[in-house]
């Protein structure tokens, strides 16, 4: 596991989402980007990494969001966790196997946390299923573009380097 690499990951998706969170609107277009990093650093990584960013992810939401501190850190943690562990087991090497595990996630991450705010509140809060779609969906979309992004961005600053030589200093073999 690389701390560096979760932590940059965890930051990064943190920051973004702070950046964004003025586009949400309403009840339909509702993201969560710290949870979309959270299963990204989870399934690079492992599950113990997917519990260290949804950690320090959640607890980092919660002070940001101002909700209560410390639901949104112990959903995302279980759902790292979970993620990382179904990574691991199960080979999902295509974007669009990542993508299912994200909506997963996604899904069940909103009802962990409906479920802890109904025992902390002691009355089941209003949810709205348009929201928990298109949160589900727009999640799996960034999951998407964030899985296929990370896997052709290697090959496309090699090839960068490789057109920007020379033809002499090319091996021609």
């Amino acid at each position: 596991m690389k701390i560096t690499s979760v932590l940059a990951t965890v930051l990064v998706a943190v920051l973004v989402q702070v950046l964004l969170s003025r586009f949400t609107i309403a009840d339909r277009w509702v993201f969560d980007l710290v949870l979309v990093g959270v299963i990204y650093a989870a399934l690079q990584w492992g599950a113990v990494a997917g519990m260290l960013a949804g950690t320090i992810g959640g607890l980092l939401h919660d002070v940001l969001s101002g909700g209560i501190a410390g639901v949104g850190g112990l959903a995302k943690t279980v759902v790292g966790f979970a993620a990382g562990g179904i990574g691991s087991q199960l080979v999902v090497a295509k974007p669009q196997g990542r993508m299912l595990i994200v909506a997963a996630a996604s899904l069940a991450h909103r009802f962990i946390l409906v479920g802890l705010q109904a025992m902390i509140d002691q009355q089941w809060p209003a949810v709205s299923v348009t929201a928990l779609v298109s949160e589900t969906l727009i999640n799996a979309l960034i999951g998407f573009v964030a899985f296929q992004v990370t896997e052709s961005l290697p090959g496309a600053v090699s090839r960068g380097r490789f057109s920007r030589r020379s033809s002499l200093s090319r091996r021609n073999w």
